[in-house]
């Protein structure tokens, strides 16, 4: 027999249209009052989700039990179990949201769940399952972060510097994901004893983290657009400079993975 689930309350002023377009539009496959219902729910479960991951996930229970066959629900409900540290349930959860949606954008969650279940080598071989250049660039920076976990876990830090060692590790441009990769290369380093390089990486993460604030405190609710104003970095290690054959040669589009994502725009941190 299942153990019984109360369903958490929902308070009023949570509405169903609160829930993103496109969240609701997979929701349409159900009936009326039964997508409300479960966009309620998904809306409480995205509300809680850092300030109270446990209740969070009660909601992601709750919107499953009626809309189990949705992929957003199950990405929800994958998210939340892996907030709880419930791992081997968000891998299952992942794995169905896979299934459903054919989408690889929660992979770098999967791994880090394969971590979390402690086979870091399943981990790395899941990781290594995709085409990294069919992700879109925020994807491919989070895979690599959980790929370098692995490899640490593995007890292999130069092997966990390679993989954060992408084309997005530039020095030169910030994107929304760049901090949390500076944060990430700059850990490993001080793992290798690199402290003064590692000490720079972590200014630029800084450095990084000030522009997408203030970015946003200006335009809070416009999308950031991709731009191609440099970094202004003090005390920038010529061997840290991104190859001249990274860049997009003039003329050239800005790469597909690099396009429209809100959130996702180069802002200069040039003060």
């Amino acid at each position: 027999m299942r153990p019984r689930h109360d369903d958490p309350e929902i308070p009023d002023d949570v509405q169903a249209r609160d829930l993103p377009n496109e969240a609701r539009v997979e929701l349409k496959t159900l009936i009326k009052d039964n997508s409300d219902w479960v966009a309620k729910h998904l809306v409480m479960a995205g509300r809680l989700i850092e300030s109270d991951p446990e209740a969070a996930h009660r909601h992601a229970v709750s919107a499953s039990r009626r809309a189990g066959r949705v992929a957003v629900v199950r990405e929800t409900l994958a998210i939340t179990a892996y907030a709880t540290g419930d791992f081997a349930l968000a891998l299952r959860e992942l794995r169905t949201y896979r299934r459903i949606s054919g989408s690889n954008d929660q992979l770098p969650m999967m791994v880090d769940s394969e971590r979390g279940v402690g086979r870091p080598d399943r981990a790395l071989e899941l990781g290594r399952s995709v085409e990294r250049s069919a992700l879109p660039a925020d994807v491919q920076v989070s895979l690599a972060i959980a790929m370098s976990g692995a490899r640490l876990d593995l007890g292999q830090p130069e092997a966990a510097l390679a993989e954060l060692e992408i084309p997005q590790l530039d020095p030169n441009r910030a994107f929304s994901y760049s901090a949390d990769l500076f944060h990430a290369y700059a850990e490993v380093l001080e793992d290798l004893g690199r402290d003064d390089e590692s000490a720079r990486w972590r200014e630029r993460a800084a450095r990084a983290e000030a522009a997408f604030e203030q970015a946003e405190s200006l335009d809070e609710h416009e999308t950031i657009d991709i731009i191609e104003e440099e970094l202004v970095l003090e005390d920038q290690d010529d061997e840290q400079r991104a190859p001249e054959g990274d860049e997009t040669s003039e003329g050239d589009e800005t790469p597909d993975d690099e396009k429209g994502q809100t959130g996702n725009g180069a802002v200069s941190t040039e003060q």
